[in-house]
Parts: C-alpha cells; structure tokens; sequence
C-alpha cells in the first residue's frame, strides 16, 4: 500500500524516537474501516508520531474529529505537525496528553464511532471494557497487536504481557457485546463491532 510522504516521515520519525507504528497495510486498513463507518467522532489510544491518526483522518468524514491520547508530550507535538502537514486544520484534532486509563472515563458515553488501540497490551481489558461504553452501537473497536506477534496463539508462551493480550483477545471474542475478527495485518488487527 502506497503511502504518502507526510506519514513516511511520520514513520521515520517514530522510528528514531524508538516507538513503533502502524504498518502501511495495518494503516490502509484504519483507513478503509473507517471510511466505512463514516466516523465522525474517532479515539486513538496511542499517538505516537501520528502515523496510526494520520491514516484515520484520510478516512473519516471530513467534518470528523480525532481524540488522540499519549503520555507523552513529545510524541504529540510530532504528531500535531504531521495532522497540520496533512493540510488537517487544527479543529480535526484533540490531542489530550495523560495515561489513557485516565483520559477515557472522562469522554463521552456512546459519542464515538471508532476506537483505535495501539496501547500497551496489560492494559487492552481496561481499554477494551472503556471502548464499550464509548461507542455507539454498530460502532468499531480496533486493537494492533492482537497475536503479539503469534505468541498469544501459542498456549506455551506464559509471560504476563502475552497472558493479558491473550485474555483480553478471548473476552472479546468470547462477549456478546462484540462481532470480532482478526486481520493477518502487522501483529494481527482485532476489529469488533459493537453489537446493537
């Protein structure tokens, strides 16, 4: 999947600030999911340097907002002047600085149309239980590294990272409130809809 230049160097720079981000396929598929949903109202969990935002944007209605959410502020000043480099005015964005176990219980209930996590996985049950509440029904909740890299597929694999990320994809895949699938993008991306 092609991208453009502003998220390569998006993903460039994440790259020398040492975090990860979403692959282009795994992007192309943010892109297409909600464009879809026609999502207006969008959370990532997870800023970065913007790379996983950026491909939301692409997709959203242009009227939509994204709420991005990181602990740390450098990641968002990179990610706020790749949005505006996009040519995103600064009203698409919100960018809310903290621990995101902190920031999602102060957003609305059933205001939004669109979760997407690119989190720390101990946390994806807490996160999980937050996009519940915060999506409208038929909305969408989107977990990276869903198969930890095919070690949550592996029942001998008992470090507590893996244990929580194979918990949380079960709880999923196992509640009524979610109609889950995992794409073999990246390290496998869960998306669940939110049941009516």
């Amino acid at each position: 999947m092609l991208e453009d230049p502003v998220l390569t160097a998006a993903r460039e720079q994440a790259a020398e600030l040492g975090i990860s981000s979403v692959s282009r396929g795994e992007g192309a598929a943010l892109r297409v999911v909600a464009a879809v949903s026609n999502a207006k109202a969008v959370v990532d969990v997870g800023t970065g340097t913007g790379v996983s935002g950026g491909w939301l944007l692409r997709g959203m209605r242009r009227d939509g907002v994204l709420t991005t959410i990181d602990l740390e502020p450098e990641h968002q000043r990179v990610a706020r002047r790749v949005f505006a480099a996009a040519g995103n005015p600064p009203s698409r964005t919100r960018i809310i600085s903290g621990r995101a176990l902190d920031v999602l219980p102060r957003l609305a209930d059933r205001a939004y149309d669109l979760v997407f996590v690119d989190h720390d996985p101990s946390e994806y049950a807490a996160v999980t239980a937050a996009a519940e509440r915060l999506l409208r029904p038929g909305g969408t909740l989107v977990l990276a590294g869903a198969l930890g890299g095919g070690r949550v597929s592996d029942p001998t694999i008992r470090d507590a990272e893996t244990v929580l990320l194979r918990e949380a994809v079960k709880t999923i895949r196992d509640s009524d409130a979610w109609v889950p699938a995992i794409l073999p993008l990246g390290e496998g991306l869960l998306v669940a809809a939110r049941a009516h």
